[in-house]
């Protein structure tokens, strides 16, 4: 594993019966950088994400952040070792105020030991800075006091990365951001991401392919849970392994 390297796969591989959805997945991902799986439905995407967060153990591979092994911890001890992961779906608390949700994903990540929670809140100082830094990032402080149910879906998916910024990752999972945005959201989402390369190591799952070509540091192509192609926006439009998994033609 090179220095730069913040996450790899080595022989990634997840079979549930008969069906294998990932198939020896090895990838490298360099620190600072926008790193986009792509591929057509069924491609075993997210079940590559599942696999990275520990949602689901993998059959054969290894994940590896930070030079660590990480193969098959349990999602909710990966927050702590600094990578944070987005789902599909939205998910927040919704009956809580949008800086509430904030708020508690900064407590859980920032107060060590049993004793933190007997403190009163108005004592923790530096997780209400925190919370409004974060919310300024994602462009919600405005809303801060509104509940989390009367968001636009555009901003709860908004919400949902602060949340996951809010454990202070230095690798940042997104899957799917803009899944099921309106246009100007789908914008904002963008724009959004984007604000955040360099800042945070992302790795991004995206069906809307102008987004990925044009924000995209580098991108590995998956069909039938293997990567067929990686490289450059430019190298991988111009594949036509890649070409001929989009236009649905046999390998």
């Amino acid at each position: 594993m090179s220095a730069d390297t913040i996450l790899r796969t080595d022989g990634l591989t997840c079979d549930f019966g008969a069906l294998r959805a990932v198939n020896h997945v090895s990838l490298d991902v360099k620190g600072g950088t926008l790193h986009s799986v792509i591929g057509p439905n069924g491609s075993g995407k997210t079940t590559l994400f599942n696999l990275i967060c520990g949602e689901v153990r993998p059959s054969a591979g290894r994940v590896y952040f930070e030079g660590r092994e990480v193969t098959g911890r349990a999602p909710h001890d990966l927050p702590h070792l600094g990578l944070a992961r987005c789902f599909q779906r939205t998910n927040v608390f919704p009956k809580l105020s949008v800086y509430e949700n904030v708020w508690a994903a900064v407590f859980a990540r920032r107060t060590p030991g049993v004793l933190g929670c007997v403190r009163r809140a108005g004592e923790f100082s530096d997780v209400d800075a925190d919370a409004r830094r974060v919310l300024a990032d994602v462009g919600l402080a405005a809303r801060s006091e509104a509940r989390a149910e009367t968001l636009s879906h555009g901003q709860q998916r908004a919400l949902e990365v602060a949340v996951a910024l809010a454990s202070s990752p230095r690798l940042l999972l997104l899957d799917e951001p803009t899944q099921g945005l309106a246009p100007e959201a789908t914008v904002q989402m963008t724009k959004l991401v984007q604000s955040l390369v360099g800042r945070y190591t992302i790795l991004l799952i995206e069906h809307k392919m102008r987004i990925v070509m044009s924000i995209s540091d580098r991108i590995s192509v998956m069909a039938f849970g293997e990567v067929i192609a990686e490289g450059t926006p430019d190298e991988v439009r111009d594949n036509r392994d890649v070409q001929r998994a989009y236009l649905g033609a046999r390998r």
